[in-house]
């Protein structure tokens, strides 16, 4: 099993950390069982397969749901979990009940924490429950030489106020370097990311086109999911319509 405490040591070692975000049991065995160091359950998940308008639409139980789900499929990796938004907005004590139930009841080892809509107090809190954070922190754009500083004292806040990880996004080339060098804690980071952080994060529906729009798309993925599922139910449409055998169907069934 990892533990943070191994995730930290491998910055000073110089190796990156993985992380993917997925949502459910099945695609959580595939991504632990390649090798990825964190499965996070991301509050994403109301965007990307429900249809939802926004990620602060998702509540705390669709999030312990999703939780547990993941942990389930998860043997060997860290599984971490998005608190919701609406949970840190209605404040610290919120916040808190709402992590100790992710930890708790839908077995994460750490969450994470959006930094902007949640106070420093409420993260000291849920560390002191024992629960280990991953804050998040950076808005869309590189930072020039003030925004870089402001980024770099936050992160320093975050690691004082007792984050484990740090989800940097949007980071760019200028403010990526300068907060990873600034704080003794990994800075992992999806959008916007690059070699100079410690690692990276990315939704594996992005990542392998588990995307209905990735049947017609023309972007560079590690695999296009989406399109594979339309071939393959189109070619089984043809063979009920013409009395052929199903695949993958068990003899006399």
């Amino acid at each position: 099993m990892a533990s943070v405490a191994a995730l930290q040591r491998m910055k000073p070692n110089g190796r990156k950390i993985v992380a993917a975000v997925v949502y459910d049991y099945q695609m959580a065995q595939v991504a632990d069982r390649a090798g990825v160091d964190i499965v996070s359950a991301g509050d994403s998940v109301g965007v990307t397969l429900w249809a939802q308008r926004r990620e602060s639409d998702v509540t705390l139980e669709q999030m312990l749901l999703v939780c547990q789900a993941v942990r389930r499929g998860v043997a060997r990796a860290l599984v971490s979990c998005d608190v919701p938004m609406r949970e840190l907005e209605a404040g610290d004590d919120a916040a808190l009940r709402a992590a100790i139930r992710l930890a708790r009841d839908g077995g994460a080892d750490l969450v994470k924490i959006d930094a902007a809509v949640c106070s420093h107090d409420a993260l000291r809190a849920v560390v002191h429950a024992g629960i280990p954070v991953w804050a998040q922190l950076g808005v869309a754009g590189d930072a020039d030489a003030a925004g870089t500083a402001r980024l770099v004292d936050q992160a320093r806040a975050l690691e004082a106020a007792g984050a484990s990880l740090l989800d940097f996004r949007h980071s760019g080339p200028t403010a990526g370097p300068a907060v990873v060098a600034a704080v003794t804690i990994p800075v992992i980071g999806g959008l916007g990311g690059g070699p100079w952080l410690d690692g990276r994060v990315r939704s594996m529906a992005a990542a392998i086109g588990y995307l209905a729009s990735a049947i017609d798309d023309r972007a560079e993925r590690y695999a296009n999911v989406g399109a594979d599922a339309f071939n393959a139910i189109q070619t089984m449409c043809d063979d009920v319509r013409a009395g052929r055998p199903l695949r993958g169907e068990a003899p006399g069934k």
